[in-house]
């Protein structure tokens, strides 16, 4: 300290400077933070980046099968069944040919086929394949895909009902 009253004063503002400084960096800290989390949040929220693009696919929220009575069923099934017609058999060879029948009396095979159907869609439906779209096609035709199409036939060929894809003929 000094007794110059200019010099203290000087002193003071310079401290109050630092502080000003400390605090402003701060105040862009979290303003940074904030806008980071907002971005995560918006990711978690499945808010389109801006700059995406409009006219890519995007799933619909998936059926309650847990708590849809037989008539509210029908739509979600035959969405379903349009797929596994038009895309899962014709593409899906020895996978889809282990496909019961039944497999709409199953909801185990509902869940497991509308997450195939529409992660496809959102795989295949794309206007651009990039090399990170690449990567996912790979990841659901060699791990989901075989995955859930076990789980299909596991659940299907020990439930009772008709298996006339299972039988072999003598």
């Amino acid at each position: 300290m000094t007794d110059d009253p200019i010099t203290a004063a000087l002193q003071q503002l310079a401290d109050h400077h630092e502080q000003l400084t400390q605090l402003t960096d701060l105040i862009t800290g979290i303003g940074d933070t904030l806008r980071e989390h907002e971005a995560a949040l918006a990711k978690l929220a499945g808010t389109p980046p801006t700059g995406a693009d409009p006219d890519g696919y995007r799933p619909d929220p998936a059926p309650a099968w847990w708590k849809l009575a037989a008539g509210d069923r029908q739509e979600p099934i035959a969405r379903l069944q349009a797929w596994v017609e038009q895309v899962y058999r014709p593409g899906y060879g020895h996978l889809a040919a282990t496909l019961a029948p039944c497999w709409t009396s199953h909801d185990l095979c509902l869940y497991g086929l509308d997450i195939l159907a529409d992660l496809w869609s959102v795989l295949y439906l794309q206007p651009e394949r990039t090399p990170r779209m690449l990567s996912a096609q790979a990841e659901y035709q060699a791990r989901i895909l075989p995955a859930l199409g076990a789980q299909l036939v596991t659940e299907t060929s020990s439930c009772g009902h008709t298996l006339p894809h299972l039988r072999r003929t003598s």
